[in-house]
């Protein structure tokens, strides 16, 4: 399974590597959207699973980093280029923040907390909180991004820039399934008292994991900023929060089955589109049709390996 998930990131990234340029524009405009969910539902599984908290916030964590750059952009006159630490700090700070004092409820409880941070968030914006996020219109006309004096006008080039930041979150994510924060983070997810009883402090971890899918969420809200030049509060709203949890859960929580997920939960609806209204009443059966066939997720993350001589059986004799 594990040759086959390498293989399988291995085709899938050399196919989007070169996507783009065999897509028209609307299609093209649908790979950056993908790509771009896909950063975030990885973000989310840091969160929801690798470390098994029931967050359903990071649309916020998404729109934080998106507003934080338009309103750099917008009112400051800001370089995009230069929003960029900024549209990762503030949703880190602000993750570290909320995490603190909410990281020692479980299941259901911390997932209404996060619910109730998301609406916050939203009315937030919608009220227009110190006159700059624009209120129900949002912030338009933002400038494009320029790197090395050359700027991203064409949807081929947002879409690299995109496709950069997947690279770092693969990387990123790759590297804490081999790290010992990884390995906490799984003992964690499996049994917290056992994870606390073994010296792992259970706090700091899931501070840290927390911090870290909005880290990488509110890297992913610039890029989508940039995309669209405006950002406006429907596009993180908690239908968007749902959305990323359900990927998590329908992917399986590993890198692969999150791809699959999001490929699944926003292209498939896409290329049904022309059914209208009947593409999601056929979509909402086929995520009940995976939730039963696949309840670990289309495809389950496995972490390690128990050895054979552990669990081959013994004759023990008459």
């Amino acid at each position: 399974m594990k040759k086959l998930s390498v293989a399988g990131i291995s085709i899938f990234l050399m196919v989007m590597a070169v996507l783009p340029h065999f897509l028209d524009s609307r299609w093209q405009a649908v790979a950056i959207t993908f790509v771009i969910f896909s950063v975030v539902a990885l973000s989310q599984d840091i969160i929801l699973g690798k470390a098994g908290m029931f967050n359903m916030g990071q649309a916020m964590f998404f729109g934080m980093g998106a507003y934080a750059t338009a309103i750099l952009n917008s009112h400051y006159n800001w370089p995009l280029l230069a929003t960029i630490p900024v549209a990762i700090l503030v949703p880190v700070c602000v993750g570290i923040l909320l995490a603190a004092p909410i990281v020692h409820l479980r299941g259901d409880y911390l997932l209404v907390v996060t619910i109730g941070f998301n609406i916050v968030f939203i009315q937030v914006l919608v009220n227009n909180l110190g006159g700059v996020t624009g209120g129900p219109n949002g912030i338009f006309g933002l400038e494009y991004l320029s790197i090395f004096g050359h700027e991203l006008r064409s949807q081929v080039a947002v879409y690299y820039l995109a496709f950069a930041v997947l690279l770092l979150t693969l990387a990123i994510m790759l590297n804490l399934e081999k790290s010992k924060v990884g390995r906490a983070l799984h003992y964690l997810r499996e049994d917290p008292l056992a994870a606390e009883s073994i010296g792992i402090n259970t706090k700091l971890y899931k501070i840290f994991a927390f911090a870290l899918g909005a880290g990488i969420a509110g890297l992913a809200g610039m890029v989508y900023a940039t995309q669209y030049s405006a950002v406006s509060p429907e596009g993180f709203e908690f239908i968007q929060s749902v959305l990323f949890f359900s990927i998590v859960l329908v992917g399986g929580s590993s890198i692969p089955g999150v791809l699959l997920g999001v490929f699944v939960m926003f292209v498939l609806p896409e290329i049904f589109r022309e059914f209208s209204t009947w593409r999601f009443f056929v979509f909402g059966f086929a995520m009940i049709l995976t939730m039963i066939l696949r309840p670990r997720g289309i495809w389950p993350a496995t972490f390690g390996k128990i050895p054979k001589y552990m669990i081959k059986e013994k004759s023990h004799g008459a």
